[in-house]
């Protein structure tokens, strides 16, 4: 999720640069036409469309299978895993969700930030990860691959906090580092339902140094920043606290996680730009919904202690993945997607469809089924999640394919 212009941003004046905005900067002369070690006129194989695209395809890959995954999770008939012969795919749901589809999206995010030919090897090294996950290789090679994968992301973290020391950056190194946590640990053969404090930690804080990046929330004071670092490290220490005594460290978690959405909550611009009107209140409406997500994720997990099967764990575990993280992702595609793969992605109110079946569908599920043990409503609850994430794919990828033939123009001649 690089640094662009957000609309969510408030009229203040932007704080300094963060690294993505400096390595957007055309680096040659202005009107030479030149870019980075290229040809007049010419533009790298790296910024061009296909090129980056080719790295979300097995993301893509890794999302529609982990949505077959859940389908079996449910207790309902897979389609995928039978006809392709994946026997194991409920097993690394959770993982392959995570580490695989997210994990890529973010790596290529961040590769595209760095604006450095080597940078594309974390989200090539995350796709492939994804796919040996999945296959008939032995897990050994996926969950190697995995490990890869992080201490490439890592390195590129390196270099973005080298070029600029800041809250914001440093926040998404710590989710880098529970990420590397995550994939050893599952190599080592720590259980997945062990491991959910990792992987949360490695998504919340990602979002939470992003949105610190992207949307401008403040020009912060050396206090509130001081606060969101406790807070980030708060979230990372619970992890490693709860391999260690699990209740405690669920519950520092779910203390931890209370803690970063009250501060997001507080403090994001979308609190006033909700009032405003087409993209600007969508993005806000759908971060304000994470928000409270997250808070009810922090909430189970606070009171109920190291929740690691039954209804209670299905209830954090998409309270988070799927009510914070996804309708996060909802949020920043209008954003984001422009400025990795140069192709407009253009705001329409059916957006709100997908986003709204989401949180309605969570909620039933939450709410009906896992607080009542009532399977048959969490079936239809989890199968409304399932389809608002497809939906929303759907109108995104209509949302393109619509976009003005001029505007496609634009998009591909600026620099992400």
């Amino acid at each position: 999720m690089s640094r662009v212009s957000s609309p969510t941003a408030d009229p203040r004046p932007a704080p300094p640069a963060s690294p993505a905005r400096v390595a957007a900067r055309p680096p040659g002369p202005a009107g030479t036409g030149r870019t980075s070690g290229g040809t007049p006129g010419v533009r790298p194989l790296r910024t061009r469309t296909g090129f980056r695209l080719a790295f979300l395809v097995p993301g893509a890959v890794a999302l529609l299978l982990g949505l077959d995954a859940a389908l079996g999770l449910l207790g309902l008939p897979q389609v995928l895993g039978p006809l392709l012969s994946l026997g194991r795919l409920p097993d690394v749901h959770g993982p392959l969700m995570v580490l695989g589809f997210v994990g890529t999206l973010i790596s290529l995010e961040r590769a595209v930030a760095l604006g450095l030919p080597w940078g594309y090897a974390s989200p090539a090294v995350s796709g492939l990860a994804a796919l040996a996950v999945v296959s008939s290789l032995p897990l050994g090679v996926g969950q190697g691959l995995l490990v890869l994968a992080q201490v490439l992301a890592l390195l590129v973290y390196r270099q973005l906090l080298a070029r600029q020391v800041a809250a914001a950056v440093t926040i998404q190194v710590l989710g880098a580092v529970a990420a590397l946590g995550a994939a050893l640990l599952w190599a080592g053969g720590v259980p997945v339902p062990a491991l959910t404090p990792w992987l949360v930690a490695y998504l919340v804080l990602t979002i939470f140094g992003e949105r610190l990046e992207l949307a401008r929330t403040e020009v912060l004071s050396p206090a509130a920043s001081r606060v969101a670092l406790a807070a980030s490290l708060a979230v990372l220490g619970s992890a490693v606290v709860s391999l260690l005594a699990p209740g405690v460290g669920f519950s520092l978690t779910g203390l931890s996680l209370l803690a970063v959405a009250g501060w997001l909550a507080a403090r994001d611009v979308a609190r006033r730009t909700v009032r405003a009107t087409g993209l600007p209140r969508f993005i806000a409406a759908c971060l304000l919904a994470g928000y409270a997500w997250l808070a009810v994720g922090g909430a189970v997990w606070t009171l109920g202690g190291a929740v690691t099967s039954g209804r209670g764990y299905d209830a954090v575990l998409h309270a988070v993945m799927l009510g914070f993280v996804m309708s996060m992702i909802m949020a920043h595609a209008p954003v984001i997607f422009p400025a990795v793969l140069r192709r407009p992605l253009p705001y329409h109110p059916v957006m709100y469809v997908p986003a709204a079946l989401l949180h309605a569908s969570l909620v039933l599920r939450l709410a009906v089924g896992d607080a009542r043990d009532v399977e048959a409503v969490v079936q239809v609850g989890g199968v409304g999640n399932i389809v608002a994430v497809l939906a929303f794919v759907a109108v995104a990828a209509w949302s393109v394919l619509a976009a003005p033939r001029a505007a496609r123009t634009t998009a591909s001649g600026a620099r992400p």
